[in-house]
């Protein structure tokens, strides 16, 4: 494993940390918590931690000995000093006296020491930091580690590596009773330069912050170079057929498959976001004929329960030639995990006196020989999580397994921790917004309409996908939207390019719930001179196009059996004609009368289908200057030509945006119109 530290990079931290009074130990920490942090084979997503025993002031001015250590919710690459909150060391330390000592109790004891009473929640792992004596303690789960430990002689293994390098401690839950034993392992031989914890990660330590990081590294590599002695063959591949669906076609039918299932009188749909992965080793992995039995073994860590649950459901091979016995088989494995995870949860719920509610029994990875593998996730930050701990895990295994038998902690040993309050809480606590896990689709997304459009459905909780000509254009609106937006360049008039850029979406977020067909353009011209070139022009994008993305997400929505809506822009002119704007509202008024026909053929399909029916919206449809020709024939400032309308107020995109997330969210409501133009009876509906 690569050292990464660097003198220039650890100088500019403490020159950049000085300027905001904090000192150069605490400095250091953040620049090696970091560096740790950003190595995914070290830390992933929570699991780790570090800290540095430093004195600081209080409020009466007295300088205190403190731990500095992760703090709940911060993420090791990009930790900043508040990060690690501050807890009075010398109170902790005395609870080295305590027999018996309840989480609750641990937490409330952590936070009334807390220098700063505003700080996040000290590390669960804050008393096994605390009682070690060095200065700065580092703690991460290196994947090798986690090869090496766990094995049915991971012990006997660490030592032939490590030696009398390092302590090593037997599994044992994390909090007070792990810092016991951990300090008593450490007790026995203070010499050591480390502590490996079975089937759980590694600490080291040492009396500056380049020290603990530099043995980590150094640990870490012999653990790398033993894995690469005498490996043997792993997984042996089984038969596969001869053409497998590709991924845009599978995750329509693992999403449709897996979701939460709504409680009586509970019809809402709560789909899952997917985020797919594939690779030589994943495939190596996925295909092995003894599959049903590594991959099922547990997690490779017990705090990734929390993200993953302890074991992936597993499919057969899609083939593309019978994708309705893959859809069947789908639908029987996922049968099987929720049986199976009921009856688990059933088993060891038992052992509680408090009556512990149950956990969802949606599983959060899929693995698809053939293919690769699903993380599966309310959004799309949880989907990315649960992939990439799923991978993390296909490496430990397979290094395991090419020298020895992958063993994980007991199903008893992963319940405790997936059921363990202070781990539940690292998920957090916030209630989800009302289209969490749901797709949208939104064309022409690169203007002022459309992005207006995409940012109000995230803001709702969708995942979005800007398509538009544009290719820039898309990728700047996905950026506004937010950090997991999709953009992508399309061109609505080109079937094949609306199939790839559909196709995308599957492949990205596993499929699609919502689309609006948004992409549009305004020709004018009389009509009994316009040249029928310009008429074909203007079908073709403001009614054929629509046709095309509107097919695309019925074969999609078809495929996930969850239903859907369609949205479409259909602008006063499907239903007010203007003077000269033939060429415009014609195809517009196709295209409505296309949004009723999709909710006439297809609400047996569970889709519904919608418009929207918006003017005076300054766009790329109605640009400043064509508004100021307007304005100037009807004698009036541009200001009143915008607001020409009952209510005499403008009419915004972000106005047209909030319509379209209506009409999405008003489930039992289909081949209706929403009128949004401060009021035109000439364009007004039943």
């Amino acid at each position: 494993m690569k050292n990464m530290w660097s003198d220039t990079d650890a100088r500019d931290m403490v020159e950049h940390y000085a300027e905001q009074g904090v000192d150069e130990e605490l400095a250091l920490r953040v620049y090696t918590t970091r560096l740790l942090g950003r190595n995914p084979e070290l830390v992933l997503h929570g699991g780790g931690n570090t800290s540095v025993k430093v004195q600081m002031q209080d409020l009466l001015g007295n300088q205190v000995n403190v731990l500095c250590v992760k703090g709940s919710g911060w993420d090791m690459a990009d930790i900043e000093p508040p990060g690690l909150p501050a807890v009075r060391l010398d109170p902790l330390l005395e609870l080295r006296n305590v027999e018996r000592l309840t989480d609750d109790e641990m937490v409330n004891f952590q936070r009334t020491n807390l220098l700063d009473a505003n700080s996040p929640n000290p590390s669960v792992e804050t008393l096994l930091h605390a009682f070690l004596p060095h200065k700065f303690v580092d703690h991460t789960h290196a994947v090798s580690v986690l090869s090496l430990t766990n094995q049915p002689n991971g012990e006997e293994l660490c030592k032939e590596v490590l030696g009398d390098r390092v302590g090593i401690v037997p599994y044992v839950m994390p909090g007070f009773p792990l810092s016991k034993i951990a300090e008593k392992v450490f007790n026995e031989n203070s010499d050591v330069e480390g502590l490996i914890l079975i089937k759980h990660g590694i600490f080291t330590f040492g009396d500056t912050a380049i020290e603990a990081y530099d043995k980590m590294i150094d640990f870490v590599t012999l653990v790398e170079k033993r894995l690469n002695q005498g490996r043997k063959q792993v997984f042996s591949g089984a038969d596969l057929p001869a053409s497998i669906l590709p991924a845009a076609a599978v995750g329509p039918i693992l999403r449709g498959v897996c979701k939460i299932r709504g409680s009586i009188g509970d019809n809402r749909l709560k789909p899952f976001v997917l985020d797919f992965r594939t690779s030589d080793e994943i495939l190596s992995y996925v295909n092995g004929v003894g599959l049903y039995r590594y991959s099922q073994s547990g997690v490779a860590t017990p705090d990734h329960t929390i993200r993953t649950k302890n074991w992936p459901l597993i499919v057969p091979a899609p083939d593309a030639e019978n994708i309705d016995s893959f859809k069947s088989a789908v639908e029987n494995a996922d049968a099987l995990f929720v049986e199976r995870y009921k009856d688990y949860f059933c088993r060891h719920s038992a052992r509680y006196s408090n009556s512990l509610v149950a956990l969802d029994p949606v599983p959060r990875v899929a693995l698809v020989p053939g293919l690769g593998l699903y993380g599966l996730g309310r959004n799309a930050k949880a989907a990315r999580i649960a992939a990439d701990i799923a991978e993390s895990a296909v490496r430990t295994i397979t290094d395991a397994e090419a020298i020895g038998i992958f063993e994980s902690v007991s199903e008893e040993e992963m319940f405790d921790v997936e059921y363990w309050s202070l781990e539940q809480a690292k998920l957090g606590k916030a209630a989800e917004k009302l289209l969490a896990g749901h797709v949208v689709v939104v064309t022409g997304g690169g203007g002022t309409i459309g992005s207006a459009i995409a940012l109000a459905f995230s803001q709702e909780g969708a995942e979005v996908a800007v398509l538009d000509i544009d290719a820039d254009a898309a990728q700047r609106a996905a950026a506004a939207t937010s950090s997991t937006a999709l953009g992508i360049e399309c061109n609505v008039t080109d079937g094949a390019s609306v199939r790839a850029a559909f196709d995308q979406v599957c492949e990205t977020f596993g499929g699609v719930d919502i689309v609006v067909s948004n992409a549009g353009a305004a020709w004018q011209g009389r009509i009994g001179e316009v040249k029928e070139s310009t008429l074909r022009e203007s079908f073709e994008l403001n009614f054929f196009a629509h046709q095309r993305v509107a097919q695309n997400a019925v074969r999609v929505m078809i495929a996930q059996g969850m239903g859907g809506t369609l949205l479409f822009n259909v602008s006063k002119q499907a239903v007010n004609p203007g003077v000269d704007f033939g060429p415009y509202g014609l195809p517009k008024a196709a295209t409505l009368f296309l949004a009723r026909q999709y909710a006439l053929d297809h609400g047996r399909d569970g889709i519904r289908s919608n418009a929207v029916n918006a003017d005076h919206v300054q766009s790329g449809m109605l640009t400043t200057k064509l508004i100021s020709a307007r304005a100037k024939a009807r004698g009036v400032s541009e200001a009143e030509y915008m607001a020409g309308n009952l209510l005499g107020v403008e009419v915004t995109a972000a106005d047209v945006a909030k319509a379209f997330v209506h009409q999405a969210l008003q489930t039992k409501s289909t081949a209706n119109v929403t009128t949004v133009d401060g009021g035109n009876i000439a364009a007004a509906l039943r």
